[in-house]
């Protein structure tokens, strides 16, 4: 647990993610119990596990020698979210190698990392497909502008996040020209959605569900193993009547056409008119409410194997609600297999790191704190998985001071995101799903210390708040989270539900706006098992 000064939850400790250790120790490691206080009166106790005394599981996924079993409830189930991060999940972040070393300049070293940055992406792709990593030495260095990382296999690499520039690496964000910057983004230009001319195709299968990897399409020309895809369910009039046009209280409805869900995917068999794809799917595809398709992915522009390390980021502000200066820390858009590891950005105005378009991210052992902004809208969204960001993992992070501490903000383009082992301090409103139908987001012993506000968590219905936010997450997971004092809400979609499991706190179906209670069970009780959803399913899967 975190520190009351709000270091490092984690203690920068590497999970299989990115040590790449054995599956076996991940499984060693699902046993481990959070702690959690005596049952507070959970409406669902669990199954007790016979085999092991004071340990028990869910009624809808259990583990036996490693092995996951999930129960069906009305043809739905919980996800499989063990694809998340770095090459899928379970692959090991790249030590790069240093390409070149600099030092910090007088002034504005923004034309000065970037020449480096440049140089270090003319050089030929490795066999691991790197190039090497350019090295910042210890000081600070002042930046007027944005640094982008925009060559694959390129790494930037600093000497520490800490807050002395002799040992570590200061990267001090000036000036707010032009507004609302990023001070450094990693990955390509252009539309993360773009598909290949003449290869659309329909899903045929009447009902792909949740968690289903595998579905019939009309024609198969051009499809094999390992070809990029996009699938897509349309936003019909069928479909968003059977979500309530999204139950958006007194705003507009959801309109067709506005939110087509979309899944990046490759392909990994085909058999017959049969496809199975790397990925599930976070939602069911019905077919009588919807005709999904498939197509080839156009992956131009776009950017792998890249990544930031070991970074200070402060963004020069005059008070905490200054919003002159740099909006977001680090940005990685159109990217696939990249990271950000023992990075610290302190005096954002909305993220410290943001992610759109991204695919197979890790963000691991990084901070977010003190931002500079007001508190209202669009602000304090510390850890912000935005539009397209899929099988993206926040492992070991902490937020400080977050209306959204932790957040899915780019509605039904995103899915597969994971928060495992996080923390926040002092949240000003709740970790969530914040709009439109974001999918499949699992919050894996997240913990909330000395919150701010009486919600702090909410898988659930924001009806007409922001602009018609509505239904903001579906099929997604509240494991084993500890809230204290505060709220948990979880309430169940048209067509789709929530799950709150081993959860410490007010777990409730009470939200803000008006609808069913998502499932509940073992609240306040110790002992779940597997400890760790995402660690358990990761371990499964690669075992």
């Amino acid at each position: 647990m975190t520190a009351p000064d709000g270091r490092r939850p984690v203690s920068r400790r590497a999970f299989l993610v990115v040590t790449g250790a054995a599956a076996a120790s991940v499984l060693a490691a699902c046993t481990e119990e959070p702690q959690a206080p005596a049952p507070t009166g959970a409406r669902s106790p669990g199954r007790t596990t016979p085999s092991s005394p004071g340990r028990w599981q869910s009624e809808l996924v259990s583990v036996t020698d490693g092995r996951l079993a999930y129960r069906h409830d009305d043809g739905l189930r919980i996800p499989d979210f063990g694809q998340a991060g770095y090459g899928g999940g379970g692959r090991p972040l790249p030590d790069v190698p240093a390409a070149r070393t600099i030092e910090p300049i007088d002034g504005d070293n923004t034309a000065h990392l970037q020449r480096a940055l440049d140089a270090v992406g003319a050089l030929p792709l490795g066999d691991r497909g790197v190039r090497g990593a350019l090295v910042l030495a210890p000081g600070t260095y002042t930046l007027a502008g944005t640094l982008r990382l925009d060559r694959s296999g390129v790494v930037l690499r600093g000497a520490g996040d800490g807050t002395d520039p002799s040992t570590a690496t200061i990267l001090r964000a000036v000036g707010d020209d032009p507004p609302e910057r990023d001070v450094v983004v990693v990955g390509g230009e252009g539309d993360g959605e773009r598909e290949v001319r003449g290869t659309r195709t329909d899903i045929t299968s009447d009902v792909v569900p949740v968690a289903a990897a595998s579905f019939a399409v009309a024609d198969v020309a051009g499809l094999r193993p390992g070809t990029p895809v996009v699938v897509v369910h349309p936003c019909s009039e069928r479909w968003l009547d059977a979500v309530d046009h999204g139950g958006t209280g007194r705003d507009e409805r959801w309109e067709v056409g506005s939110l087509p869900i979309v899944y990046h995917r490759r392909i990994t068999d085909v058999a017959g008119d049969v496809v199975t794809l790397d990925v599930p799917v976070f939602t069911t595809l019905d077919r009588s409410l919807s005709q999904s398709r498939l197509s080839v992915r156009d992956r131009s522009g776009l950017v792998t194997d890249v990544g930031v390390e070991d970074l200070r980021l402060d963004i020069a502000a005059t008070a905490a609600d200054d919003e002159r200066h740099a909006k977001n820390g680090i940005r990685l858009r159109l990217v696939e297999d990249a990271w950000v590891r023992r990075c610290t950005v302190v005096h954002f105005t909305q993220a410290g790191v943001v992610t759109t378009n991204a695919h197979r991210v890790t963000v691991v052992d990084c901070r977010a704190l003190e931002p500079a902004a007001r508190t209202t809208g669009g602000r304090r969204y510390n850890f912000n998985a935005d539009r397209g960001s899929q099988q993206v993992l926040f492992t070991g992070c902490h937020a400080e001071g977050g209306r959204h501490a932790y957040v899915s903000n780019g509605t039904s383009s995103v899915s597969g995101v994971v928060f495992h082992r996080t923390t926040a301090t002092g949240s000003l409103a709740s970790s969530e799903g914040h709009r439109r139908w974001s999918q499949g987001l699992l919050f894996d012993i997240h913990r909330e210390l000395a919150p701010a506000t009486d919600r702090t968590l909410g898988l659930y219905n924001r009806g007409d708040y922001g602009t018609g936010h509505g239904w903001s997450a579906v099929h997604s997971v509240a494991w084993a989270c500890d809230v204290g004092d505060s709220r948990l809400v979880v309430q169940r979609p048209p067509t789709a539900q929530n799950y709150a499991v081993g959860c410490v706190g007010d777990v409730t179906g009470d939200g803000p706006f008006d609808g069913p209670e998502g499932h509940a069970e073992g609240t306040g009780r110790p002992g779940l098992e597997p400890a760790s959803l995402y660690e358990a399913q990761l371990a499964a899967r690669t075992r």
